[in-house]
């Protein structure tokens, strides 16, 4: 079963983190069930950008971009060439390295990063 690496955040897992990942679920969907409070402001369908990751090891793995995606991308805060939506990135069969971004664009967010 892939591995799914998480990089220190200072607020939402402190120490990093290293969670069995099944293929098929979405990044977003297993740092949630490991009890990593990613936000997700908008449900997981893809129409904010609040559960932005920078993936830094095994993004040519993850499934392609949807244009949706893509567009919502564009708005989110510290975008790098290989950010994802954590509920659009579905785990293949590769090992990922993930970085939570320290900040999201969420003006109504209960909690801060």
């Amino acid at each position: 079963m892939p591995q799914i690496v998480i990089l220190p955040h200072p607020v939402l897992c402190p120490e990093g983190a290293v969670l069995e990942a099944p293929a098929g679920k979405s990044v977003c969907d297993v740092l949630l069930e490991n009890d990593i409070e990613i936000e997700h402001a908008c449900d997981r369908v893809c129409a904010c950008t609040t559960c932005h990751v920078i993936v830094r090891e095994g993004f040519e793995s993850l499934n392609e971009q949807e244009e949706k995606e893509e567009d919502m991308l564009d708005k989110a805060w510290g975008l790098e060439p290989n950010s994802r939506l954590s509920c659009q990135a579905i785990i293949a069969e590769e090992d990922l390295v993930v970085e939570i971004p320290k900040y999201t664009i969420n003006h109504a967010a209960e909690k801060n990063h």
